[in-house]
Order: C-alpha cells, then structure tokens, then sequence
C-alpha cells in the first residue's frame, strides 16, 4: 500500500481553487495577508476567501495567516436539488486524480438553505459516490482499502449548491501550540490577531491590554511585532500526504524560523485583575517564546498607566451576558470611558456584545466592524487617537 501511495503522482505545481475560511467581519484581514504571501485575485464571500494556488502557496498559508481559520482545496462545486444529482455529480469527479490509491478519506457535513438538509445522507451518498469512482477505475469489486493518509473531505450544501473540499489544515489554525491551557471565556488567537491587524498597530509603538486574560492579544502582537510565522511550532494534516509536500514544508518552516526578527524592541502591556489569568499568560508567553517582550502585571484596569505618548489599547473586556452581571459591566465600560480619557493621545480599540457602549464609555467610535467572538456577535469599537508627528 505504502508503495502504491509514493507511486502516486502529486503535481506541486498544480494550480488548485483553495479557500481560506475566517470568522465573518475578517474575510477582508484574510485578503490583505493572501496580498502579503503574493496572492492576488482573491474574492471575498461570507465567512470565506477564494482564490488559486499551488501546494506551495498552501503551505505558506498554512504557516503564515493569522487570521484564517483553515486551508481548503475546493475539489468540485455543482448545483444539487436531488441526492440523485448529488451522487451523479460527485461521481463524475476525475477522484483518482485527487485522492492517493489507499489513502483514508471521511466525509463530513453541512447543509444552510438547501432542499437536501440531511446532513448524514449527504455524507453517505458522497462517500459512496466516491467509492464506486475509485473501485470502477482500480478495478476493484470489495471494499475499498483506507490504511493510508487521512485526506478529510466535505460536502457543504448552501442554497443547493454543492461544494466539496479537502482540509489541508487538520486542527484550526487559531492552534499555534503556544495555548496549553485556558481560563474562563478565551478569546480566539485568529480573532486577538484580527484585532491587532484591523486597527494597524505599528510595533514601534506601545501596545496595551488591561483584561488581557490568559494573554491571547498580546501574544499574538508580539508574534506579529517579531515577525513569528503563527503556524511554525505545530504540524498540518497535508504534511502526510506526499514526501514531497513533507519537504516543502519543511523548507519554509525552516525559511519562517529564520526570518524571526529577535532583536526588535517591543513595547507591549498586558495585565488583568486575576493572578491565575495572569499566571496563565505568562506559561503562554514561555510557549510562545516571547515572555521577554511583554510586560505582564497583576492590577486593576483603572489603575494601569503608561510614559508612551501615543499608543493602542487593543481588548476584549468582560461582558455582561449573564443576567445577574449586567448592571456591574455597565460600571465597568463606564469607568473604562473615564480612565482611558487620560490616555488622550491613545487609540482604542474595544470587542464587545454590549449595544450601548459608546453611551457607556462616554465617546462615540470613530468607527465599528461586526465581528463574531465564537457564537458572540460582538462590535468591535475604534476610537482613533491623534497620528504622532513625523520626525
């Protein structure tokens, strides 16, 4: 079988149609970081971006984006109204193409706004559409053998179109492998670097996070001040699925590695009213290899102060989504209004769910952007302080 795999020819060159998902209101961070690895021509659609790349440009973005939940080859997409379109449509798929001879391929499922709601009948009608490809073109009249590579696939049904995709991710890349563990109500990591990207902080200027929790935000900025490939300390599902792919990645982890700008002077500021949070923080920062560039401090919000004339407050506050907590983050954004005026050359840049914020916090937002923290559908406020001088 293992032989049978390696004989199977893998064209890295091959231009493929690839997805990189996103959490809706980070689709457009998504396209400016395909624009940095050098991949034009993207198009944004809902919680998604569409675009054409090798399996170099796959392996790049699995490493590289930061804001992107997961890397997909798009392997067909065709209008389906019956399961007997379905099945059809699937089989017709040239499957010996894209699927290595022995390899192992489960089919998961999803299905908005599509006369064919039956999730697990799509699975099967998939996977057995497939099936009876790869038996008809290996010649085989038994089970097809799965003992290879896991190759996991897709059939996503929206407003009856059709679309089956392959994960080159595996885990979610929001999973650097810095966060080992987690306090009560963690942001996402592809969410914190959103953040950071959305309101364009420049390392050269501070940086502070006064709820900063088990210090997602400011990890994730100082892996951005360094120039940290978000993806260079864990593994991706496509590394097992040719030695070829294997040392292409190899060869840009190595390529990300050295490009880690260590001797960059970071001003960042993280701290929390909670010391097990902040002790939290501290074993990410390790993981993450960069404890030495953040300051981290146990203390009140309202207590927390800075010498940088101009600088980001970039944070994701507690909300008041229980009933019984309303009337005490109500205090909360009213006291953060009070004390963030004193930073008055300062740009902030809040997440949260709670509609009347701006009243709260006393100032209307310069500017606001729907972003979802998990199921949380949150506004994220952009107070815009006054730009430095040029020197």
């Amino acid at each position: 079988m293992a032989d049978a795999f390696r004989s199977f020819d893998f064209d890295i060159n091959k231009q493929y149609d690839l997805i990189a998902t996103a959490a809706f209101g980070l689709e457009s961070v998504v396209m400016r970081e395909l624009k940095w690895l050098g991949i034009e021509d993207a198009l944004c659609e809902n919680g998604r971006v569409r675009f054409k790349g090798t399996i170099k440009d796959v392996v790049k973005c699995n490493l590289w984006l930061r804001c992107s939940d997961r890397v997909l080859i798009e392997a067909a997409r065709f209008p389906a109204k019956t399961f007997t379109e379905l099945f059809d449509n699937t089989q017709a798929i040239d499957w010996q193409d894209i699927l290595p001879y022995g390899c192992e391929f489960p089919v998961e499922g999803k299905s908005v706004k599509s006369i064919l709601h039956s999730v697990p009948d799509c699975q099967k009608i998939v996977k057995k559409a497939i099936c009876e490809k790869l038996k008809r073109f290996y010649h085989i009249d038994g089970m097809i053998s799965e003992t290879g590579p896991l190759f996991k696939l897709e059939i996503s049904m929206l407003d009856d179109m059709a679309t089956i995709t392959i994960d080159t991710s595996g885990a979610g890349l929001n999973k650097r492998g810095y966060r080992k563990l987690t306090g009560p109500a963690p942001i996402k990591e592809t969410l914190a670097a959103g953040m950071i990207l959305v309101s364009r902080w420049n390392p050269e200027r501070a940086l502070m996070d006064p709820f900063c929790g088990t210090g997602t935000i400011p990890i994730e900025a100082a892996m951005i001040g360094l120039n940290i490939a978000p993806g260079s300390n864990r593994e991706f599902i496509s590394e097992s699925w040719h030695p070829e792919i294997k040392k292409l990645y190899d060869f840009y982890r190595n390529e990300a590695i050295n490009s880690v700008k260590r001797d960059v002077s970071l001003k960042i500021y993280a701290s929390d009213i909670n010391y097990e949070s902040i002790k939290l923080a501290l074993e990410h920062a390790k993981e993450a290899g960069v404890d030495d560039k953040i300051n981290f401090q146990k203390i009140d919000f309202r207590q927390t102060s800075s010498k940088a004339k101009y600088g980001f407050i970039i944070t994701n506050p507690p909300y008041g989504v229980r009933l019984g907590e309303k009337k005490q983050v109500s205090k909360l954004y009213e006291d953060m209004g009070v004390h963030f005026a004193q930073f008055d050359t300062w740009s902030y840049y809040i997440i949260t769910p709670e509609e009347g914020f701006e009243k709260l916090f006393g100032r209307r937002a310069d500017k606001k952007r729907k972003l979802y923290n998990g199921t949380i559908k949150c506004e994220y406020y952009q107070f815009w302080g006054p730009k430095p001088p040029v020197n």
